[in-house]
């Protein structure tokens, strides 16, 4: 009996639905992509069972490693109806780069995960488009990742992706709040629309029900699409915040999930208040229409969407007015005496 023909047959496992050579013929052009983000400290290559990074502390007499993981959420879900996976890829770099740079840390490498059903191509090429742009703009080596192939897990053309971040600061130049006292001022830098945190709201209250929005829809008041003012990427704001003086920062918090209402006070002395004006800055028209629509309480919305403030910085009144010019930002509030809350008003 004669073996059968090599090119006709099909691998046990790629039947069962995990294609190994499918998926090692995608990751072949990995590095191509991912070099960019490497400096001298980056060893070794992708592909190996570690990513390898020789950090450089000279300058920093007491580091102190910070890390940091996140995912996307059910944004995802406006990335796979419309087929645009690049963007999703910046907002993970980008989310977890914010997540340690109120800490006052510097990113050093970054690690992604993709699970999936299936390998899509395209989409995974998409995704690496992603991670490398924002890596390589972070000042941050994309040392490696994992992919895997989970037939059953996903619905088909979905998938879920995770970071994890590692940055460095300087022990006595960390940021922990200690330092924030009455009467310092709390600027807010503007965000690009809801960053990555709000979607499961968003989707149900524009994209659902009657009446219901399309993700190619115009709005009134929205400057693109829908879908792509949902697709908006989060923005980087730690080159911005490691531009400023040393010192200069007392405290920040990233408004992510939590909105101000719960991430200010992971920042606030357990005996201060971060008092809030609201009607300090225009929130954003795709905020108005989804509270509008879905008739949230103003309350709620401040603790579900950034809400236009995508990072908050705290300083002393001294220094407020050069940190407003020099991030464009905004003052939208101040400390005072409390309990480690936030009092938001004028909304």
């Amino acid at each position: 009996m004669s073996a059968p023909k090599a090119a006709s047959k099909i691998k046990a496992y790629a039947k069962a639905g995990v294609d190994v050579d499918l998926g090692n013929r995608i990751k072949s052009g990995i590095h191509a992509k991912v070099s960019k983000t490497h400096g001298p400290e980056v060893l070794g290559k992708i592909g190996g069972f570690g990513g390898l990074f020789q950090p450089n502390f000279a300058g920093i007499e007491k580091p102190v490693l910070v890390s940091s993981i996140d995912g996307v959420g059910t944004k995802l879900k406006i990335a796979f109806a419309l087929g645009r996976h690049d963007t999703v890829a910046q907002d993970l770099v980008n989310h977890c780069v914010d997540d340690i740079a109120v800490i006052g840390a510097r990113p050093l490498f970054f690690l992604d995960y993709i699970g999936s059903g299936k390998l899509d191509p395209q989409a995974f090429h998409q995704m690496l488009d992603g991670f490398a742009k924002a890596c390589q703009a972070a000042g941050c080596a994309l040392i490696g990742g994992e992919t895997a192939q989970m037939p059953g897990m996903y619905q088909p053309g979905e998938y879920d992706l995770a970071g994890v971040i590692v940055g460095v600061v300087d022990r006595a130049k960390m940021l922990d709040g200690s330092r924030i006292s009455e009467g310092d001022v709390i600027i807010g830098l503007a965000s690009n629309g809801l960053h990555t945190n709000g979607y499961s709201l968003a989707r149900k209250v524009l994209l659902t029900g009657r009446g219901a929005y399309k993700l190619d829809d115009r709005v009134d008041g929205l400057k693109l699409t829908l879908g792509e003012e949902l697709l908006r990427v989060h923005k980087n704001y730690q080159p911005l915040m490691a531009s400023l003086p040393e010192g200069v920062l007392k405290g920040a918090a990233h408004i992510t999930g939590g909105g101000l209402l719960d991430n200010l006070p992971r920042v606030l002395p357990k005996n201060l208040n971060a008092r809030i004006d609201a009607s300090s800055w225009t929130v954003p028209a795709l905020f108005q229409l989804i509270q509008k629509r879905g008739k949230i309480d103003p309350l709620e919305m401040f603790q579900v969407f950034n809400m236009g403030i995508g990072m908050t910085l705290i300083v002393s009144p001294d220094d407020a007015s050069a940190v407003v010019k020099a991030t464009r930002g905004k003052t939208i509030g101040k400390i005072v005496p409390g309990s480690g809350v936030v009092q938001i008003s004028s909304y």
